[in-house]
C-alpha cells in the first residue's frame, strides 16, 4: 500500500488516529498530525512512499501538534515532537509540514551513525553518483532538482548516506525549493508536481518538489560514489567544470559531514574511499539547461572510459 492509495479524507483520519507509518528507504517514521496541512503536503509530495501497518517496527515516532497554550487559537502555531521531545521551538502553522521535512531531517541527521553522513544531495545515473555538497544559497538544490526532472535518480536532496562498504544509500524524499528556485522549476519543468508555498521561514520562502516515481520505487538500490562536485549558482555564468585537488575536496566534504568527527577513524577511512574512488570538480552555472547537458556529458565520458 501506497500513500497514493488513500484519499485526502481518509489520510486525515488515520494520521488523527493511530497515525501513518511512512516507509522512506530505509527509515520509517510513525506520523500522527490533526493539522490538516501536514496530511495534505504528505498526500501530494509522497504519493509513491509505501505504508507500513502498524505492527511493523518505526525508526522515529514523530507528532506534530498545536501547543496547549493560547496560541492554539491566536496566530497559531505547530510543535514538532519526536518520542515526545520537541527539539526545535514552535513555528507558524502555515509552516507544518516544512518542519516535518526539516524534523525528520534532524531524526536522521541525529540517529543514523550508522552512515557517514554528509549535508549533500546525491543523485545517480548508470549506476555511479554524483555528490553535490554545498553551503546554502548556492543552488545546490536547484541543480539537483533539475537534474532529476532529466533523467538522474535522486538518491537524497540533504543528507548523502555513506555505507560500511562505500556504497551510497537513498532516501529519495522531496526536494526542498527556496525562493527563486521555485519559479526556476516551474518554468524548466512544467509537469513537476510542487507542494503549497509557504513564505517568510527562517530559510525564506520554501516549497518541496515531489521525488520522482521511479526515484521512490528504486531506493534501496544503493550505488557507487563516482563524483564529488561543488556547485555554484552564479547568474550570467556559463557552465563550467574545473578539476580539484582531493585533498581540497576531502577537507570541505569533511567539513560538510555531521558525523566525521563521531565517527573518528570509521568516518576518516570511508571518506578516504570516497575520495579515492571519486573524481571531484567544482562547478558554476547560471542556466540549467547547459548543467543537465555537461552532467550528462560527464556521466557518458564516464561510461566511455570503463
Amino acid at each position: 500500500m501506497n500513500i497514493a492509495d488513500y484519499t485526502l479524507p481518509e489520510l486525515r483520519r488515520a494520521m488523527a488516529h493511530n497515525g501513518v507509518h511512512l516507509q522512506t528507504g530505509i527509515f520509517s517514521a510513525c506520523v500522527r498530525s490533526t493539522i490538516p496541512l501536514v496530511a495534505e503536503g504528505i498526500h501530494e509530495l509522497y504519493a509513491d512512499a509505501p505504508v507500513l501497518s502498524a505492527e511493523q517496527f518505526a525508526d522515529f515516532h514523530i507528532t506534530l501538534l498545536r501547543p496547549e497554550n493560547f496560541r492554539r487559537w491566536l496566530k497559531p502555531q505547530v510543535v514538532f515532537r519526536f518520542d515526545g521531545f520537541s527539539p526545535f521551538k514552535p513555528l507558524p502553522i502555515d509552516q507544518a509540514f516544512a518542519l516535518f521535512e526539516w524534523g525528520l531531517n534532524w531524526c536522521i541527521s541525529s540517529h543514523a551513525h550508522q552512515y557517514l553522513m554528509i549535508h549533500a544531495a546525491a543523485i545517480e545515473k548508470n549506476g555511479r553518483v554524483a555528490i553535490l555538497p554545498a553551503p546554502p544559497g548556492s543552488g545546490k538544490s536547484t541543480l539537483t532538482a533539475g537534474l532529476i526532472q532529466r533523467g538522474w535518480r535522486l538518491l537524497s536532496d540533504e543528507l548523502t548516506l555513506i555505507g560500511s562498504d562505500g556504497l551510497i544509500q537513498g532516501i529519495a524524499r522531496p526536494v526542498s525549493l527556496k525562493n527563486q528556485s521555485i519559479a526556476v522549476i516551474r518554468q524548466f519543468a512544467p509537469d513537476a508536481i510542487i507542494g503549497r508555498v509557504v513564505k517568510d521561514t527562517i530559510k525564506g520562502t520554501v516549497a518541496h518538489l515531489r521525488a520522482p516515481a521511479d526515484s521512490v520505487a528504486r531506493v534501496l538500490e544503493r550505488a557507487q560514489p563516482g563524483w564529488v562536485i561543488f556547485p555554484k549558482y552564479t547568474a550570467q555564468a556559463a557552465a563550467t567544470m574545473h578539476a580539484m585537488a582531493r585533498t581540497d575536496a576531502f577537507m570541505e566534504l569533511a567539513r560538510n559531514a555531521f558525523n566525521y568527527s563521531l565517527l573518528a577513524e570509521e568516518g576518516f577511512r570511508r571518506l578516504s574511499a570516497l575520495m579515492g574512488g571519486s573524481a571531484s570538480y567544482s562547478f558554476e552555472y547560471s542556466n540549467l539547461d547547459e548543467a543537465v547537458r555537461m552532467f550528462d556529458a560527464m556521466a557518458a565520458q564516464h561510461d566511455a572510459d570503463t
